[in-house]
């Protein structure tokens, strides 16, 4: 097989993942705020939050007012995890509390990088690949990337939020490829969802690396 130009890598359930689960890093902090509810319930209630959201794709923002509306997409979330959960009126100031959880999943601390990543990002690096983030993730890839020490490893980052794009819609895969003047089929991209990473890359005429993490 051809070696590649460029590998493209998604980040959440592909590089890294959280900690135990996002119900249980939801229910510690809710903690701090004086309301109790199980990560169970809320692992429960936040999937289900999160698979009924749009896309992180702000069609209409400029970009000095992309963060904000990331914000307010994950808030949206957050208050609809809670609301489901029926403990939502529990908080004196959710507003408070939300800050402190959007802030704390923009540091290194909810997060953990899986134990093959950096061996295979070291190879690949030294048989002369270049590689890219491709993630519908938000502008906290940087700080987590770097918290994590993966962002040295990457020459390009491409998220849904900044290119009005979000997987597996053509659109995002063609803006990372520009990044590195590289054909689609000189391409590979690695990721961990079959219908927006597997065949979104197909679809976009990468060669498509389906990666399971499923325990």
């Amino acid at each position: 097989m051809e070696q590649p130009k460029v590998i493209f890598l998604d980040a959440v359930g592909t590089l890294f993942d959280v900690k135990g689960s996002v119900g249980e890093v939801y229910s510690e902090i809710a903690q701090e705020f004086g309301v109790t509810v199980s990560p169970e319930i809320l692992n429960k209630t936040f999937i289900q939050s999160f698979k009924a959201s749009p896309p992180p794709i702000f069609p209409d923002a400029e970009l000095q007012d992309i963060p904000q509306r990331e914000f307010d997409w994950w808030r949206i979330i957050a208050l609809n995890t809670f609301e489901s959960a029926g403990v939502l009126k529990q908080f004196s100031d959710f507003s408070a509390f939300f800050s402190e959880l959007y802030i704390h999943f923009g540091t290194g601390e909810p997060w953990f990088v899986y134990p093959d990543v950096v061996p295979a990002l070291i190879n690949w690096r030294q048989l002369g690949i270049s590689l890219g983030v491709l993630s519908n993730f938000d502008s906290r890839i940087y700080s987590v990337l770097q918290s994590l020490g993966l962002r040295e490893f990457f020459s390009s980052i491409t998220i849904s939020t900044q290119v009005r794009a979000a997987k597996p819609d053509p659109q995002i895969f063609a803006i990372a490829l520009n990044k590195h003047k590289c054909s689609p089929e000189a391409a590979w991209h690695v990721g961990d969802s079959i219908a927006e990473d597997y065949y979104g890359a197909k679809a976009a005429g990468l060669r498509a690396v389906w990666i399971d993490r499923r325990k």
